[in-house]
């Protein structure tokens, strides 16, 4: 049976997953907002994809307005407390900023973003309410950012809106899938809890939709129905030994993680497979978590890994270890993983290529599969006339109406997989793509 290693205490946890984006002090936060220029054109705005006046939010801080300053990010985005911790602003507002054309520091709006919402987050200041009832009904299937977002916009155009979750609470991705350095869960779930105070939609927890007779009792009794289910479980790579113990998904890995946190099992030999920021999220949360040894294998050079620079670099802070132009032949062991039968790769006119004779074998005692996550087309199929992609997305118009007319969609499902501020974006225009229909 494999070794495992953990973290010995919750302390020991908490400081090696101290947060990436501490929260402000008051100081801190009129400091960083005085650097701003406050530019007219300003490319933070156009590089975010849900839009918030940034020097709008940045002034009100400055001038000593935080609650308008949550107004403004909130009336942008409703994840804006999430967003300020998990996004990428990197290579999004920060990456934009004009700071960077002259080599000094950019403006740290996410930061600056999650400093005005988490005070109005803890003195629950009442920013938004329900809108007029219109006598309609909405169903939303997913309690995810896209969920959540179409149902606070929903209940500001004023709809009765009923939330149906799988899982036992919400905020899929930012409770369920990203790293805890990046934000608590006590953090996503109090957002959640804002939220549905300010705008009143109810959420059903343990309620899969799971088949054909759900579907058809949603269809009678609601006016539309909104569909944010985001993708599934890590799709299977179809290898040798892929069934052994100890082999697990990247998303699989990561929900337990934040569920158990100083509790969860890690190998102390641990390959991690892929190239993407969710490989990247793996293989240092196995490091934190006490792995003496993490191996990155991918099958491309390290320039065409799919992750952000910055989150590889992240990695290699804890100790990962980059195994570049290799493809997994064989995950080997009897009843435990024992190790990877790698081939060497070469890339020739874009295409992956192994190179005979050059099998050789990484030993390890855990294998974490980052290799993308299955669309749900088992569950989709079960709506007549929609439409997927021949990538297995949901078809839908710039509105996010589908090719069955009463279901809407934004999210994952229909991007195949972006940030928390595209679902969260989407969601709000598909909002009101339901209520530009359900008016004609």
């Amino acid at each position: 049976m494999a070794e495992f290693s953990t973290p010995t205490t919750a302390q020991e946890f908490a400081e090696n997953f101290a947060q990436l984006k501490p929260n402000m002090s008051r100081n801190e936060a009129l400091y960083e907002s005085s650097r701003c220029l406050f530019c007219f054109d300003a490319p933070c705005i156009t590089a975010c994809p849900s839009g918030i006046d940034i020097p709008q939010f940045i002034r009100q801080i400055n001038s000593g307005n935080v609650t308008g300053s949550a107004r403004t990010i909130y009336e942008a985005n409703y994840f804006g407390n999430a967003c300020g911790k998990v996004c990428p602003t990197e290579v999004l507002c920060e990456g934009a900023c004009v700071y960077n054309l002259q080599d000094v520091k950019p403006i740290e709006i996410g930061r600056l973003q999650s400093y005005a919402t988490t005070q109005a987050i803890a003195e629950n200041k009442k920013l938004f309410a329900p809108g007029l009832a219109n006598g309609k009904r909405v169903a939303v299937i997913g309690a995810g950012p896209a969920g959540i977002s179409a149902a606070c916009e929903l209940r500001a155009l004023g709809y009765e809106v009923v939330v149906y979750e799988a899982k036992a609470q919400p905020s899929g991705l930012t409770l369920y899938g990203v790293a805890p350095y990046k934000i608590t869960n006590e953090e996503a779930l109090a957002e959640m809890a804002y939220l549905q105070g300010q705008f009143g939609y109810e959420v059903r927890y343990h309620a899969p939709i799971t088949g054909r007779d759900d579907l058809a009792a949603l269809e009678a009794e609601y006016d539309a129905i909104f569909l944010g289910i985001g993708l599934g479980h890590t799709s299977a790579l179809g290898l040798p030994g892929e069934d052994r113990a100890n082999c697990v998904g990247a998303v699989e890995f990561i929900e337990a993680l934040r569920q158990r946190q100083a509790g969860t099992p890690v190998g102390r030999m641990v390959v991690v497979l892929g190239g993407g920021n969710t490989a990247m999220d793996a293989a240092s949360e196995a490091a934190r978590l006490g792995a003496e040894n993490v191996v990155l294998a991918y099958r491309r050079g390290k320039d065409e890994m799919g992750a952000y620079h910055f989150e590889y670099d992240l990695a290699k802070g804890v100790g990962v270890r980059g195994l570049f132009n290799v493809a997994p032949l064989e995950i080997l062991g009897d009843d435990y993983v024992t190790g990877v039968r790698f081939i060497r790769t070469a890339v020739a006119d874009g295409r992956v290529q192994e190179v005979p004779g050059t099998e050789f074998t990484q030993p390890c005692d855990m294998v974490i599969k980052a290799t993308g996550q299955a669309k749900q087309t088992h569950f989709l199929h079960h709506i007549p006339g929609l439409e997927l992609d021949n990538r297995g997305r949901i078809v839908a118009d710039a509105v996010g109406q589908t090719t069955n007319p009463q279901y809407f969609a934004s999210g994952d499902a229909r991007n195949g997989g972006a940030e928390v501020v595209n679902a969260a974006a989407e969601a709000k225009v598909a909002a009101r793509g339901i209520h530009a229909f359900l008016s004609k």
